[in-house]
This record gives C-alpha cells, sequence and structure tokens, in this order.
C-alpha cells in the first residue's frame, strides 16, 4: 500500500541518497568494487570523530546508571537491532556482568536475528510493549538504534522509555541537525549522530551505517566497563573462564600482568575461585584471596588502586 508521507520522509535521508563515487560500481573491474567499498569504509570512521563529546556524555550516563542498580538496553531493528543484541551478548564473557545488566531489544523479537521479521518494526506500538515486558525503570537506560533515526519500533522504544523517567540515548546514521529537527529531540538525553553520507548500495545501511553503528556501540559498552573498573592497563580482568580459550587467556592475563609462570597462574587462578581480577591483586599485593576481595572492594572494583590501597578518583 502507498505511503507519500514515508516515502517523502526516506527520500531526504542522507542514507537513502545515492552514492556519486558507486555510481558504476555495477560494470565496475572486482579490484574496484572493494577499492570503492574500503574507501567508503573510511568515511564511516571519520564520521563517528565529531560525535565523541556526545559519546563521552553517554558513557557518564551509563556509568552513573549502573552504579546505581540500573540496566542498559539497546533497542532496534534489522541490522541496527542485531548490533544491540551483539553488543549486549559480548558483555558477560568479556567483563563478568551478569546477563540482565546490558540487553539487546530487537524488532520481531530473537527470531529476527537470524530471519528478517518484516513489518515487525513498522510500529511504535512494538517497541512500547518491548519496554514494557523489560520492566524498564527510572534507574535504567535505553539506547535506540536506527540508522535513519525515524523506525518506528525504535521511536516507540524510546518514548516510552522516556514516559517511565528512564535516561534515553540514540544512536544514528543522519545529520544532527535532523535529529534536532525531529520529536526524539524532545525524548532523548544523548543523541549520537553519526553522519556517514550516501552508502556504496543506496540505501544499504547494514554497510557503512552499520560500521559506525558498531564502532559507537564499542565505545559505549567498553569505555564504561573501564570505568567500572573491569580492566587493568589494558586487559579484561573481569572475564569469565566459560571455555577454553578463555581459561588459557587468563592464565597468559595472570602471568603477564605479574611476571608468574604458567603454573603459579594457574594455583593462583584455582585459589581465587576463577576470578582473574582477585588472583592479580593476591600476587600484586601478596595477600591471599579474603584480603584480596576486600581490598578490591575498597577500590572500587579496580586492581591499581586493590593493590595501593586508595580509592578511585575519577575525572
Amino acid at each position: 500500500m502507498a505511503d507519500s508521507a514515508l516515502f517523502d520522509q526516506l527520500r531526504r535521508l542522507t542514507t537513502e541518497q545515492r552514492n556519486p563515487h558507486s555510481m558504476q560500481i555495477d560494470i565496475a573491474p572486482l579490484s574496484e568494487v572493494l577499492e570503492i567499498i574500503h574507501a567508503a569504509d573510511q568515511e564511516a570512521v571519520q564520521a563517528v570523530t565529531p560525535e565523541l563529546p556526545y559519546i563521552e556524555h553517554a558513557v557518564r550516563l551509563l556509568e552513573q546508571a549502573f552504579r546505581n542498580g540500573g540496566r542498559l538496553f539497546y533497542a532496534g531493528a534489522g541490522t541496527s537491532g542485531r548490533l544491540g543484541v551483539l553488543d549486549a551478548a559480548e558483555c558477560p564473557p568479556t567483563f563478568g556482568t551478569p546477563p540482565e545488566l546490558v540487553q539487546g531489544l530487537i524488532a520481531g523479537g530473537p527470531a529476527a536475528m537470524f530471519k528478517a521479521q518484516e513489518g515487525a518494526e513498522d510500529h511504535e506500538s512494538n517497541g512500547e510493549n518491548a519496554i514494557n515486558e523489560a520492566s524498564v525503570t527510572e534507574r535504567d537506560v535505553v539506547c535506540g538504534i536506527a540508522a535513519s533515526r525515524r523506525t518506528p519500533y525504535v521511536a516507540g522504544a524510546v518514548k516510552r522509555a522516556k514516559a517511565l523517567g528512564a535516561t534515553t540515548l540514540f544512536v544514528t546514521c543522519n545529520p544532527r541537525a535532523a535529529f534536532a529537527a525531529s520529536e526524539l529531540a524532545e525524548v532523548v538525553d544523548v543523541a549520537m549522530c553519526a553522519d556517514v553520507g550516501p552508502e556504496v548500495v543506496m540505501g544499504s545501511t547494514r554497510m557503512k551505517s552499520g560500521t559506525a553503528t558498531k564502532l559507537i556501540l564499542n565505545m559505549l559498552s567498553t569505555a564504561t566497563m573501564i570505568r567500572l573498573g573491569k580492566v587493568y592497563e589494558n586487559m579484561m580482568v573481569d572475564l569469565q573462564m566459560t571455555n577454553a580459550k578463555l581459561v588459557e587467556r587468563s592464565r597468559r592475563i595472570v602471568m603477564t600482568a605479574t611476571g608468574v609462570n604458567y603454573d603459579t597462574a594457574g594455583a593462583t587462578l584455582d585459589a581465587a575461585g576463577g576470578h582473574v581480577k582477585t588472583a592479580l591483586v593476591m600476587l600484586l599485593a601478596e595477600v591471599d584471596a579474603d584480603e584480596a576481595r576486600a581490598r578490591i572492594e575498597h577500590g572500587g572494583g579496580f586492581v591499581r588502586h586493590a593493590v595501593q590501597g586508595t580509592a578511585p578518583k575519577q575525572a
């Protein structure tokens, strides 16, 4: 069924324009096709740079929410939704967080991760319902993800979250001016608008838009976890030893940070209940597991402060 209003809305989006650099891509040699795509990917990276101050603001809000018992919900459709689910799913094994701390909501539900659920994104009520079902409260943060900015499912989720008193974020790949002129500007606390320009294949926002979105989500979750003390130097120290690779990575982290050998690292990890952070403090501060845990708590979860016996003071 025709929808002239939607047609007019879509044609104005930068992500729906034709890219002048790829007009002949259908007949170009393969090497040139790849060069065009790769050059466009660099634009996605560059588009994130102006958004760093907004990402910083968002991270500060996330840190505050997590410290106050809140959760983060990503809400998106299609590629945007899948990227949110992916980022959420990676937090527990990487940072040792409970699965409920960071969650991904996708239009069409879990099945949409593997197969497009046509029409699921077209109704704001679906997004509203997802927020209600997740029991979002004023302590939580809801981050809408929509390359176009306009996806009804995402808009509905963010509006409902704001009505419930939650903090709201938004990741889009269209210009900030366009976002500021939209109704969403009134219900979003921080918008991150990586203006990637036209896609190599017109409207295929899984490309540059997807890349820019992934970069932003990486920063949101990783920077927040760093602020919570889940990284020592540049190593993950709250990872969960849930498979053989992570068991050996844990040993290597302990060995790298403390200089002990393979067997000592393994024995210390056993004494620490498999917790890398505790094992590190045991070795670096020369204390037992109980004292290490007490030091970690006093140090706000930071290995450096636990070893030094200090409390964190972060800018």
